[in-house]
Order: structure tokens, then sequence, then C-alpha cells
């Protein structure tokens, strides 16, 4: 059997796509990894093969789907993990924030996929992975609009899955909990409320908002991508899959009437002041 062909978005090191990528090279694929920058992503330990790419670029997505087309004939599977948290209040966050917000977590899944997928109706076998989160189920304050954009990858990743399914295409929506990741790291440092908000007396809970997902009990990174890429390699890959701290919490939650839901997250992280 020919190797399989990979394509990850958001492989900076430290990242989950990083440690996706080491996984999937570690399976024998032929694995390419994708960041805006290159030197973002040295240190890989297996082979793999690196290429710059801007998710948020129509031709960026169009030219390394392309190459990579010429270079193996096919792409087996995509992996759409390129995203960014956007902490702060709504109120506070400026359109401009949410339109890269969305462009960054959501439009690019649906770019890469109307990129790729066709390659893989021609063959009638491929496989998209889209990386959601748990927030995407169900939204948590300080951090609506990456709820928000994670919420609308959801949507479109089930569609996508009854869409592409007469095709043979398979489509994994993996909604993460709390993973050891460098997310919350690359926007410590631009997180400050504007000297008119409301929200003042709550910006310690914002804070510890943007680094709930790193706390202690979080999955080391590369369990989470073990995982996912057993999933994605196996005869029968899931449809849904959720791991991770808090993931449990979160179904339980699923199931209980949305005002109980909202009254729960919002006294442990909205009502309790500074």
């Amino acid at each position: 059997m020919s190797r399989k062909v990979v394509l990850v978005t958001g492989c900076s090191k430290g990242g989950i796509g990083f440690h996706l990528c080491e996984r999937f090279a570690e399976q024998g694929c032929t694995v390419y990894a994708t960041s805006r920058r290159l030197e973002t992503m040295d240190g890989f330990k297996h082979s793999v093969e690196k290429r710059a790419m801007d998710v948020t670029s129509d031709d960026d997505v169009k030219l390394v789907v392309q190459s990579i087309l010429e270079e193996q004939g096919k792409i087996d599977i995509v992996v759409n993990n390129a995203g960014a948290i956007a902490i702060g209040p709504l109120l506070d966050v400026s359109l401009d924030q949410a339109r890269k917000a969305f462009e960054t977590n959501t439009f690019s899944v649906l770019r890469v996929a109307q990129a790729v997928v066709p390659s893989m109706v021609e063959r009638k076998q491929g496989i998209i992975v889209n990386i959601g989160s748990i927030a995407g189920n169900i939204p948590t304050p300080w951090n609506g609009l990456y709820c928000a954009a994670k919420a609308a990858v959801h949507a479109l990743s089930d569609t996508l899955a009854m869409e592409c399914k007469p095709f043979g295409v398979k489509v994994i929506l993996v909604a993460p909990g709390g993973i050891r990741s460098n997310i919350s790291t690359n926007q410590a440092t631009t997180l400050e409320l504007t000297p008119t908000s409301i929200y003042k007396p709550y910006f310690d809970r914002v804070y510890e908002r943007m680094h709930s997902s790193q706390a202690e009990g979080s999955m080391p990174t590369d369990e989470f991508a073990r995982c996912v890429v057993a999933k994605a390699l196996s005869p029968n890959p899931p449809t849904y899959m959720s791991l991770g701290s808090n993931s449990r919490l979160f179904a339980f939650l699923h199931w209980l009437p949305h005002w109980l839901v909202l009254w729960i997250i919002g006294s442990k992280t909205v009502w309790r002041k500074t």
C-alpha cells in the first residue's frame, strides 16, 4: 500500500499541529506541515516536509495544495488545526478582531476543504479532520469570539460530513478540552482591556480564562496527537471525538437545561469579581 499523504495546518513548534505531524510521520505517512513562517516549525524529529502557508489567504492555500498534489498525486488526510484564541469581553472587541478570529478559526477550514476535497472526490476516498473545541459546544465567558468561531466549525464539519459521504470522503470533528500547547502564550502579551472598559474589575477573571486550558490536569499534547492520529488512520474512523481536560464535564453539561449550564459556568467565571 502507498504511504498516506497528510497535510496539517497550524504546525508551529509547541502546538497541537506540530505533534500531530510527528505522530503521522511516526506511522509512516508522508507529512506536510504548514505555518505562516517556516522558522516556527523547526525541530521535527521525524521526516516532515514544511511549507509556508497562511490559511487566511486563498492564493496561499491553493498554491500549497496544488504543489502537494503535483508532487504526490494525492492528499489522503487533511487536518484543519490552525486556530487562535481571541480572549476578551465581547463588548470590548473590535469588529476587525472578530473578522480575524473567524478568518483564522472558521473560514480557513472551509478554504482548505474547498481546495483539497475535489481531489479526494476524484479518488472516492479521503479524510478531513477538523479541530474544533469543547467551547464550540458550550460557550464560556471572556472567550466569546473563539467559542462562536469554533461553534461554526462544528456546524461546518457536520454539514461537510453529510455532503461528502456520497463521494467516499469522511469528516472527523475533534473537540479538544484542555491540551497543553502554546495557544495562550501567543496572546498573553497582547491581552489588554481598554481604559474605559466596564470589565476592568474582572481583568483577573479574563486573564485566568486565557490560561485555563493550560491548567494542571490538561492533556499532554503528544498523548492527544497519538489518540487523534490512531483514529484518523483506523479502518473505521469516528465522525466525532472529544478528549482533554474538562471534555467529560462539558459532555455532561450538554445534557443539562440550558439555563442551568449558563448559571453554572457564569457563577464560576463571571459573577465573582477580583
